[in-house]
């Protein structure tokens, strides 16, 4: 990498491991602050297509003096354009969106190193995941690593089950598809011993798992401590199950306290996830908050689809994500996704519709006019 690559990327692993601990407020929005206009320098800089939109919307380093001011990159311009600092022939890893959309654009997130999304990855997962214990028997419903190396949530899965997982954890999704039969037989015994154990997978998956147990009329009393683990996100599939249906179903079959159940809010164009509070306000506090919240190098506006402009506290807008782990694309990322801030954190309401895409669509158009003819690396 280059040395001024190597330099940032250096400082955000200093971040995310001081902001892991409970600092002072005003210290730490200074230094997000600071971070985040040194970062987005040097994404001006040495991302000419961020560049070139930048430009187009008249933000430059120059005239950017706080985070929020620095413009989110329309996360549908990740299908079109390589947003990449490094060249992207030396990634280490590329992680693609699925198109389910259409499969021949697909969204494509460049690694030249993984070391600041596996750090990013894996204090929050303790933090929001297992407060309450250090390992856990984790039963995983969708593809490893290996299986899927262009994905970034089955990198998120293995880095889970490495970091967290004891030794009696195992992946039940093969090259076959999941092995239903041999996931029923590894709950039951874990039922028969009592042993907490955690499923983690995309949402859909549980939808078949939950129709296969409908089939055969089975239920479990999954033991205490258990939890499930999931990643949400229906599009593409052939039926769609509300969240707290779905979450109603879990408890009914699985017999998992709601104050357990858990999603992770993650996309492939970002580098770090973001939680439900669920499970650790729980245990801290023996209230459970559902709202949605990230780790401490990622802050999260909510912006009017129209002017794409921050709206007041409890309005609905558009979400822009500033992620510093977003290093080598865009620390700041415009999503399709519509929620609303509250005071412990956002609401997901979901895809944004229709007219509502007015302000995103304008700024896509504007990325692109500004990059006709292409970029080449």
């Amino acid at each position: 990498m280059r040395e001024n690559s190597t330099k940032i990327t250096n400082e955000i692993l200093q971040f995310i491991d001081q902001h892991n601990l409970n600092l002072d407020k005003a210290e730490y929005e200074d230094d997000y602050n600071r971070l985040a206009l040194e970062l987005f320098q040097y994404q001006f800089q040495t991302n000419l297509p961020y560049k070139k939109f930048c430009q187009a919307r008249k933000k430059t380093p120059l005239t950017v003096k706080h985070w929020e001011h620095i413009p989110p990159m329309p996360i549908q311009v990740f299908k079109h354009l390589p947003l990449s600092c490094e060249p992207i022939q030396e990634a280490q890893a590329v992680f693609m969106t699925s198109g389910t959309t259409n499969p021949d654009a697909k969204g494509k997130n460049y690694h030249p190193v993984l070391s600041v999304s596996d750090a990013s990855m894996k204090g929050p997962f303790k933090q929001f995941v297992l407060p309450d214990c250090d390992r856990m028997t984790i039963f995983v419903l969708s593809p490893a690593e290996d299986l899927n190396k262009h994905s970034s949530l089955s990198r998120y899965l293995t880095n889970a089950v490495t970091y967290y997982g004891t030794d009696k954890s195992r992946f039940f999704f093969t090259e076959h598809g999941l092995n239903v039969d041999e996931l029923i037989q590894a709950i039951r015994a874990c039922e028969a011993e009592q042993e907490p154990v955690m499923l983690m997978g995309a949402t859909f998956a549980y939808v078949h798992i939950l129709d296969y147990m409908k089939e055969r009329g089975l239920q479990f009393h999954l033991p205490k401590g258990s939890r499930i683990f999931d990643t949400g996100g229906f599009k593409g599939q052939s039926r769609e199950v509300e969240m707290d249906q779905l979450y109603g179903l879990f408890s009914e079959q699985f017999h998992v306290d709601r104050n357990r159940i858990i999603n992770m809010y993650g996309m492939t164009e970002l580098s770090s996830q973001i939680y439900d509070q669920t499970i650790q306000s729980s245990c801290l506090n023996g209230t459970a908050i559902h709202d949605k919240k990230g780790p401490s190098w990622v802050k999260t506006l909510v912006l009017n689809t129209d002017t794409l402009e921050p709206v007041e506290d409890g309005a609905a807008g558009v979400l822009a994500h500033y992620d510093l782990a977003n290093w080598n694309s865009c620390l700041a990322i415009l999503t399709e996704d519509m929620g609303y801030k509250t005071e412990h954190g956002f609401v997901l309401l979901g895809r944004i519709q229709g007219s509502e895409a007015r302000g995103c669509s304008i700024a896509v158009d504007q990325l692109l006019q500004s990059n006709l003819g292409g970029v080449q690396r």
